[in-house]
């Protein structure tokens, strides 16, 4: 039997911790062409689940906590209580979408069950239907549930845009080679030196990191209608745009293409608070940006392997390419600090106390006001060709994120052959404008799409004048 990590057991407790919060993460694929018969999509699906352990088994937990929670087979599993079929109100179109994906996800998965839940929806506009799954992070972060959810697709998982993470790369954690026989005791010494000061610096870096983490997490950001309470109903919305627009705008400037989506969603974040008559300030914007630490022989797991970093997102910049420039700044200094190290090492440290002391002290903090992050970006790669599900094609991907811990609004990133998807969550009462959140988040591809290309006509124009 498997049990859960701390990091996994963390989302439980995180969930248990706020009685509006549903510690869920979900995907769509909306696909081309007429919706098959549910009970051929139920037929499909129940071959593929038989693939995925953890959509068989359920939780199994202990008094007192103490023990870790265990994966263990489900005996009465039916998946007719996980596979659903909606049918949405005309016209069809993203409004009501984008209603049913939000009251979907506002329900919190049955712990008696395994932890997933799947809806075919018919009725949507231009021919198409759509594919609603959730599972709980307990199960998986983002990277294993695109996996996952690739899996129920006709090829399988596939290529991924998740080969180009850092983390995933064949050099990560790679041991390095074992060197020739060397007779010379004065080399050995020198070897064994410089392991031992290599393993110094990087638990320097780390606790470099973990203290930056610990410094921004204890430092409230001012009074914002980004974060505080939040109800128990949820919206939903989605930006779309070309993966070959980030690109391009990546190349004409040196940065990465997380860079350029967390420089648009700043500057749709600026756009928002203006709106709400807030003055954006330079410690407005605290973020959690999740950090992805799997590597590539790990894609099949179906756990938990992320870091984070808390950069502050310069939403007090009014100037777009000089918001780009802040938020690649920001982003390389909180890479190279080591908060990403740092945020493992504290994982890691936790797995080595009792069990019962880390979820206590999980479910301690978690239940501590939280005024210093204000909102969550998460970039989840997806699959780098078109899929197919049932032999349709699948037209796009949109990611769901969840919220908790006073965090008002989420936004996650999925890359997908040449589309990228910005899915955003937020609490119904508070965040009445999530569509202009989404329209902003576009707006501000466009400008810096816009500005890339004057950049490259100028560049030109000097290289002809040489």
């Amino acid at each position: 039997m498997e049990q859960l990590t701390a990091l996994d057991a963390g989302f439980l407790e995180l969930e248990d911790s706020d009685p509006h919060v549903s510690l869920a993460v979900g995907g769509v694929s909306i696909v081309e062409g007429p919706a098959p018969a549910f009970g051929e999509f139920v037929a499909a699906f129940a071959d593929r689940v038989s693939e995925i352990p953890r959509c068989r088994q359920v939780l199994r937990t202990h008094p007192l906590d103490l023990r870790p929670p265990e994966w263990v087979d489900d005996p009465h599993f039916d998946i007719s209580r996980h596979l659903h079929h909606v049918a949405l109100p005309r016209p069809g179109g993203d409004a009501e979408l984008f209603e049913a994906i939000a009251m979907l996800m506002e329900h919190r998965l049955d712990r008696e069950r395994p932890l997933w839940d799947c809806w075919i929806i018919e009725g949507l506009s231009g021919d198409r239907w759509a594919v609603v799954t959730k599972v709980h992070h307990c199960i998986a972060d983002g990277i294993a549930t695109a996996q996952m959810m690739a899996k129920f697709s006709d090829d399988g998982a596939g290529d991924t845009f998740a080969t180009d993470v850092a983390a995933a790369k064949p050099h990560a954690g790679k041991r390095p080679a074992l060197p020739g026989v060397n007779l010379n005791p004065v080399s050995w010494l020198s070897g064994i030196g410089r392991t031992v000061l290599a393993a110094a610096t990087a638990a320097e870096h780390a606790a470099v990191g973990a203290a930056e983490l610990t410094a921004g997490l204890l430092r409230p950001g001012p009074e914002s209608s980004l974060n505080g309470p939040v109800t128990t109903m949820r919206r939903y919305s989605a930006a779309r745009v070309r993966l070959s627009d980030l690109q391009k705008v990546s190349r004409a400037y040196g940065v990465t293409l997380n860079d350029v989506a967390l420089a648009a969603i700043t500057s749709s974040y600026r756009e928002i608070l203006l709106g709400r008559g807030e003055e954006p300030g330079r410690d407005s914007l605290r973020t959690l940006v999740p950090v992805s630490v799997r590597a590539v022989n790990h894609f099949d797991a179906t756990d938990n392997r992320v870091s984070a970093m808390l950069p502050l997102l310069p939403v007090d910049e009014a100037d777009p390419v000089q918001r780009l420039r802040l938020v690649h700044d920001r982003l390389a200094r909180a890479k190279a600090s080591g908060q990403s190290e740092g945020g493992s090492a504290v994982v890691l440290a936790a797995r080595r106390f009792p069990f019962a002391l880390s979820a206590w002290a999980i479910r301690l903090l978690s239940r501590l006001p939280q005024r210093a992050v204000v909102a969550l970006a998460t970039n989840v790669p997806g699959p780098r060709g078109e899929q197919r599900l049932m032999g349709r094609r699948v037209l796009e991907l949109l990611p769901i994120p969840p919220i908790a811990l006073q965090v008002r609004t989420g936004i996650a990133m999925i890359s997908y052959a040449d589309s990228f998807v910005f899915g955003i969550t937020a609490d119904y009462d508070s965040a009445p404008d999530i569509d202009a959140l989404a329209a902003g988040i576009g707006n501000g591809v466009a400008q810096l799409v816009a500005a890339s290309g004057k950049r490259r006509s100028t560049q030109a124009a000097r290289h002809r004048t040489r």
